[in-house]
């Protein structure tokens, strides 16, 4: 069988960490979205996605096809119902259409709001869903004991060296090459999945849950609650709560970061801090890309998002609900606006166009450090959303 992992109207609602990924390329809890359904499936699958991005992220297409809802994370139940469908069949839940089993000639043109021409099935099940680019950081705890658990199963854990200070041993996790030393890991909260070669240096305080994926570094003295992810190749330091770093990006320094989202390729400036608690306790309103206002969270708690490619200088503050987009470049005193639009450089004292050129060769030097390429495929994204996200730049 071949699957298909596809956008709907929904992919707004994660922008701006969409405008470079389809929604199943969003990291939460350990894996991306599309990883756990290949854990799951046992295989690889492709997507269908805006199509600026399907140069990147790939569709393939088969006699017969299966569609799953990107937003949608899998489970053994779920899976199940999905296998079960039989061509022309839909699986539905909550009136949100989460699988449709299609014929080649009919994937063209396929509605994939909510077909009304196919036969419906509706799960009963258990299931968890994105639908708001802060559900990131909100269901973070429970995709991350999820993906620990898929894992972890059935295998054994690199010892812990005997300098390390640990409570609920059986919930840490080791991978090949991982590195912890003079560290205090407190798992009796959460599970601690610390990946290939990713390192825990002296000093660093721990409370599960936390995800460090392969390469990643916790530095000197680092303090970090859960639920927090560290995707691939990043470095973090400072004070973490409930952060989501998808991947190849840094916070190297001392400051907090909490109830966040930081895309792919950004970096954060020393004794940068984020509010993630307005001073009057009330709810947070954040940037809203499909209705272009500021819309309520209905959440206490929320931070940062950052687009990929953006990055902070020393000392900067972002206030409560801070979304930042594509490639911006934010500094200097005070706070910036809540809003900061893609391939934007200033701060508080105003911003201007960043120019595409520049970015560029940010893009190819920092993407070079990992061994990496941005090559026209990268470039070409990047260049379209530059064109996407040009009426945010007006009022420079």
């Amino acid at each position: 069988m071949n699957y298909i992992l596809f956008d709907n109207e929904s992919w707004q609602n994660f922008l701006p960490l969409t405008f470079t990924r389809p929604i199943s390329e969003i990291r939460l809890g350990i894996l991306k979205i599309s990883e756990k359904w290949n854990k799951y499936l046992n295989q690889d699958i492709s997507y269908m996605t805006q199509d600026y991005l399907s140069t990147k992220y790939l569709k393939k297409v088969a006699s017969d096809n299966i569609l799953i809802n990107s937003c949608v994370l899998p489970n053994k139940g779920l899976v199940e119902a999905i296998n079960s469908l039989s061509v022309g069949q839909i699986l539905v839940h909550d009136g949100i259409l989460i699988a449709a089993f299609v014929n080649q000639d009919k994937l063209d043109g396929f509605d994939v709001s909510l077909p009304d021409y196919s036969e419906k099935i509706v799960f009963e099940g258990d299931l968890l869903r994105i639908e708001k680019s802060y559900d990131i950081f909100q269901l973070n705890d429970k995709a991350l004991r999820g993906d620990f658990e898929l894992l972890t199963a059935g295998r054994k854990s690199q010892p812990i060296s005997k300098t390390v200070n640990v409570l609920g041993e059986e919930n840490i996790f080791l991978e090949e090459g991982a590195k912890v030393e003079f560290a205090t890991l407190n798992a009796n909260e959460g599970p601690i999945y610390i990946g290939k070669d990713a390192e825990i240096m002296e000093g660093a305080l721990v409370r599960g849950p936390l995800a460090m994926c392969e390469h990643s570094v916790l530095k000197l003295g680092a303090k970090v609650y859960g639920a927090t992810t560290l995707g691939p190749h990043c470095k973090s330091g400072g004070e973490l709560s409930n952060v989501v770093f998808f991947g190849f990006a840094n916070k190297a320094h001392d400051g907090f970061l909490g109830n966040a989202v930081i895309g792919e390729w950004c970096n954060i400036g020393a004794d940068t801090n984020n509010s993630n608690l307005k001073n009057n306790y009330s709810e947070v309103k954040l940037w809203d890309y499909k209705s272009n206002r500021f819309a309520k969270t209905g959440l206490q708690f929320c931070g940062t998002i950052m687009g990929d490619h953006s990055k902070c200088g020393i000392n900067t503050m972002l206030n409560t609900g801070t979304v930042i987009g594509v490639s911006a470049n934010v500094y200097g005193a005070g706070f910036p606006r809540n809003f900061i639009p893609s391939f934007s450089m200033g701060g508080n004292h105003g911003f201007v166009e960043y120019r595409l050129k520049a970015v560029h060769e940010v893009a190819q030097l920092v993407m070079q450090r990992r061994g990496l390429e941005f090559d026209e495929v990268e470039q070409n994204i990047i260049d379209h959303v530059f064109e996407l996200t040009a009426k945010y730049r007006k009022s420079f």
